[in-house]
């Protein structure tokens, strides 16, 4: 038997031991991305093979711990791809103002930058007091990063950059303090953000929203995970609301793609289709497609 078929079935067994014993499933992961994430745990750890890792998250939870660190992707930053925020402001802040309130999920927020450039997109809109923000990760360390809201002051050269690229108001220093080495996410900034563990692959709906941001995470998964999390992305939205994806994303080949209508196609803005008529209980009323 070859090597890289052992290797598969090293893989098959830990992922069904994880998913055994805490419930995260990996089993959808695009094969490539989950294999090199493995081998890197395999090496940080002075492991020999992808099997030693098994017994280690069956019984040591501080690994199980580091081993979902290895696998989440946390590679963020303020306002990234300022040209998202830019349409963002133009064509679905316009939108979202006619709703007396809104909701607004950030689902993969990893240590939060993002979720916090759309807070601050949102007070210069002066839509912010009118805002509940949801944000959510898997990855419980990366949650905690983001509820500080404490990143490295060697950083903020870009995040200005990317701020005012993104149409900025003001000067991006007014929404931090500044300390040593670190910067200080201002905490008039936190108030409408509720941070939460949440597993896309494994939990269920999580509310009815006006808009969810999910950037450059499925582009770890298979297209049946894909499929799976967009599906419940759709029922999470309210009739109308808005989609927003990473860059190389995208709903076109995917189970609800005759749901959603483009908003902004380079962006990857979506916007979940009104319902067309049709008869229920003998009366005309909107049905959803």
């Amino acid at each position: 038997m070859k090597r890289t078929q052992i290797e598969n079935i090293e893989i098959e067994l830990l992922l069904e031991g994880i998913f055994r014993r805490h419930g995260y499933d990996f089993k959808h992961y695009a094969r490539a991305s989950l294999k090199r994430r493995l081998e890197a745990i395999v090496s940080r750890q002075n492991l020999n093979h992808i099997s030693e890792i098994l017994p280690r998250v069956l019984y040591d939870h501080d690994f199980m711990n580091d081993f979902v660190k290895g696998m989440s992707v946390t590679v963020t930053e303020m306002f990234r791809d300022p040209f998202v925020y830019r349409a963002i402001r133009k064509l679905v802040i316009p939108f979202l103002k006619t709703f007396p309130f809104i909701k607004v999920w950030h689902a993969g927020c990893a240590t939060g930058e993002e979720v916090y450039s759309m807070a601050i997109l949102l007070k210069e809109e002066g839509f912010y007091d009118r805002t509940q923000i949801y944000a959510t990760d898997f990855n419980r360390s990366s949650l905690r990063i983001a509820q500080e809201g404490i990143y490295s002051i060697k950083d903020m050269k870009q995040f200005t950059q990317n701020y005012y690229k993104a149409g900025g108001k003001t000067s991006f220093s007014n929404y931090l303090y500044s300390k040593y080495e670190s910067a200080k996410i201002q905490d008039s900034l936190k108030k409408n953000i509720l941070f939460s563990h949440h597993n896309l692959v494994a939990d269920g709906v999580f509310g009815e929203m006006n808009l969810i941001i999910c950037r450059n995470v499925l582009i770890y998964f298979d297209m049946d995970l894909q499929n799976r999390v967009l599906s419940l992305f759709h029922n999470s939205l309210c009739h109308g609301g808005i989609l927003c994806l990473g860059s190389k994303e995208s709903i076109r080949f995917s189970s609800v793609w005759p749901k959603f209508e483009v908003i902004a196609e380079k962006e990857k803005i979506f916007k979940k289709k009104y319902e067309n008529f049709g008869m229920v209980n003998g009366t005309e009323k909107q049905v959803e497609i």
